[in-house]
């Protein structure tokens, strides 16, 4: 049995590829490897594929035991910081169950060199959701997770081409870009750089009748980027707005979009666990350093 954590923005999302379960952040800071079982006896469980926070501090799929500081360069920065992930990642190391830790794409990643114009591309969790949607598509597709933040990838040939990262486009539902009014909010010192990240989303910037068609365009403007650099890549939607901007996006697109539901990066993510326990040493043209 393989299991996938998905370290979510709300929640962590548990699946064996056969069963679920989730955990708000806030509870997940009671977590214990224990909590497993709901899955799959532990002494059943044969390798699990963790994430934590931005994964910026390693570059390829590695060993738990190899990995320091959980593998980011310091967990200031974007984002919302509760310690529910800290927990699980730590209880996941402490049980000496088989576990891999996935990075996160940034200037380290071994994606297209124009995309390191920006220090960060991806969280790790995204690279779940992009080897679940590859092994249903195909080796070329465009991904868009949009939900309360917008994150959208590229894979050319079965390797990572790049992404745009939350803070670089597309709004979500909380999370965005700093615009000017932002920017100037920070030089007052009126608010700080992150907590401006936190209230970017299309939930504090746009009157709600148009916030579904406002992340409908942007997430449509996302994938239109990256189809530049593949044309005929296949097209997904992932997170909790997919369902609902999917219609839009695919007028605008004029193509078809294939929609994933909450599951699709656990499910990734068990998906890798099985791969690289079974062997595999390279997961869409990131190394795995066992």
């Amino acid at each position: 049995m393989f299991i996938g954590i998905d370290h979510g923005t709300t929640a962590m999302r548990f699946s064996s590829g056969d069963a679920e379960f989730k955990i708000s952040r806030e509870e997940a800071r009671g977590f214990s490897a224990d909590d497993l079982a709901r899955l799959a006896p532990l002494d059943e469980i044969e390798g699990i594929a963790v994430c934590y926070s931005m994964g910026d501090g390693i570059s390829a799929i590695t060993g738990i035991e190899r990995v320091r500081n959980r593998g980011v360069i310091s967990r200031e920065g974007a984002g919302k910081h509760i310690g529910g992930g800290t927990r699980v990642y730590d209880a996941i190391e402490e049980s000496g169950l088989p576990a891999v830790v996935i990075p996160g794409l940034h200037r380290a990643s071994p994606t297209d060199p124009r995309f390191k114009a920006y220090s960060h591309q991806s969280s790790p969790e995204k690279i779940g959701i992009l080897y679940e949607v590859v092994h249903d598509l195909g080796d070329d597709v465009v991904v868009c997770d949009a939900s309360s933040n917008t994150v959208t990838l590229l894979v050319t040939a079965g390797r990572i081409t790049g992404a745009f990262d939350a803070c670089v486009f597309a709004p979500g539902t909380r999370h965005g870009a700093l615009d000017v009014d932002a920017i100037r909010r920070i030089d007052r010192g009126e608010s700080t750089a992150n907590d401006a990240f936190l209230h970017a989303g299309v939930n504090y910037t746009v009157p709600s009748d148009l916030r579904t068609e406002t992340m409908a365009m942007f997430a449509a403007m996302e994938c239109a980027s990256m189809l530049l650099l593949n044309p005929g890549a296949n097209v997904a939607l992932a997170g909790s707005m997919a369902p609902a901007i999917a219609p839009r996006v695919k007028k605008l697109l004029s193509r078809n979009v294939t929609v994933y539901d909450e599951w699709c990066a656990s499910r990734g993510l068990a998906r890798i666990a099985c791969d690289v326990f079974s062997g595999a040493t390279d997961i869409l043209g990131l190394a795995v350093e066992r």
